[in-house]
């Protein structure tokens, strides 16, 4: 049995009870120096400074950390409520130090001979036995109840109010929402580069090769010119299916994102493994966002990373579900340029988390977390 863990739960609450004297001296020299404003900053100053120390006690001995973003009139309050608590823990060790040195009286005196009583019984040695130890058991669950009703108060004073909590998450939504336009609007821009600078130049390209096939004299010109004109229009067209492609993978609605994986690794210039099971299909807007982070980051390490293969996996843990690519490229991609950045936007958008590991000389690891139905 680990004895570890209890003997430094047990620490830290000996040095709460120790400081919650010094705790409880303060706040009664704090309140009535809060009635001075000109002393406030240096009443809220010390606040949290005893603030600090029992966040760092709690974290280290009772493996409990908190925020630290908490407001210093809180703070006040929790020192307040959490002398009391520390002096019951404080009585607590008193009592037991008492038992200790009554235990050691009476071990003591028997060791010598000496009687414990002119009308010392059979029963008394046992009597006292119990006695021992249902002291223990009540001081040990005082103990445990002590810090429970740390860990407690912590949560409440420390942790944001249900206020601030709602607050928190109408910043979040008002973010993710301009996120969500700026997400749009990258991918609006990029559809029209695509087609500005793909389909539409093929096409251009295809009208001139018409233009002089209709002007040539002779017909063995005209035919060479119909030839390279039904050439471009191919290529026009694949060009076309490639840019409805990463506007929607159709393969998405069909067969999921294991499917639109695949053929994306089919699609590839370079060797993608596919790795990584998902039970079932989870919602299509994350499926959506997982695989345009997927798409994009094979398209920077096709044409930035001078990359020779990319591995995709695919992982679901609970209800999240992540997506990691990694290339053996030259690395030194960051976060905000200018195709991550965009997937940064998007994956933010569905309150996913999206990081990126690209140390000089690789290789790159590109991941994104998606909280998913």
């Amino acid at each position: 049995m680990d004895l570890r863990r209890p003997m430094r739960v047990t620490a830290g609450l000996a040095l709460g009870g120790l400081s919650a004297f010094a705790e409880a001296v303060f706040v009664i020299v704090a309140t009535l120096a809060l009635a001075v404003p000109a002393a406030r900053p240096a009443v809220f100053g010390a606040t949290r400074w005893f603030a600090e120390r029992d966040r760092s006690r709690l974290r280290r001995f009772l493996d409990y950390p908190t925020p630290d973003d908490y407001r210093d009139p809180r703070a006040l309050r929790y020192l307040a409520v959490r002398s009391v608590v520390g002096g019951l823990g404080a009585g607590i060790f008193v009592l037991i130090a008492l038992g200790v040195a009554t235990a050691v009286i009476t071990v003591w005196q028997m060791v010598g001979g000496r009687p414990l009583g002119e009308d010392q019984d059979w029963y008394d040695v046992p009597a006292l036995l119990l006695m021992g130890a249902l002291l223990i058991f009540l001081a040990v669950q005082g103990l445990i109840g002590v810090a429970a009703l740390e860990r407690r108060l912590a949560h409440h004073f420390f942790g944001p109010t249900k206020q601030e909590r709602l607050q928190r998450r109408v910043d979040a939504l008002t973010h993710s929402r301009a996120e969500v336009v700026e997400a749009v609007n990258d991918e609006r821009r990029r559809i029209e580069r695509d087609l500005h600078d793909g389909v539409q130049q093929r096409i251009v390209s295809l009208g001139m090769l018409l233009g002089r096939a209709r002007r040539a004299k002779e017909p063995e010109r005209a035919e060479a010119l119909l030839r390279q004109a039904h050439e471009e229009t191919q290529l026009a067209l694949q060009e076309l299916r490639d840019v409805a492609w990463r506007v929607y993978p159709i393969a998405l609605d069909e067969g999921g994102l294991g499917t639109a994986l695949e053929a994306l690794a089919e699609r590839s210039s370079l060797p993608v493994g596919l790795s990584g099971e998902l039970d079932q299909r989870v919602d299509p807007a994350t499926e959506t966002v997982a695989y345009f982070v997927a798409s994009e980051a094979v398209t920077n390490a096709i044409k930035h990373a001078a990359a020779s293969r990319i591995d995709i996996v695919v992982g679901r843990t609970g209800r999240m579900l992540t997506v990691t690519i990694t290339d053996d490229g030259v690395g030194g991609a960051r976060a905000e340029g200018g195709g991550l950045s965009g997937l940064a936007r998007r994956v933010g958008a569905a309150d996913g988390v999206f990081t990126v590991d690209s140390p000089a000389g690789g290789p790159t690891v590109v991941r994104a977390e998606l909280p998913c139905a």
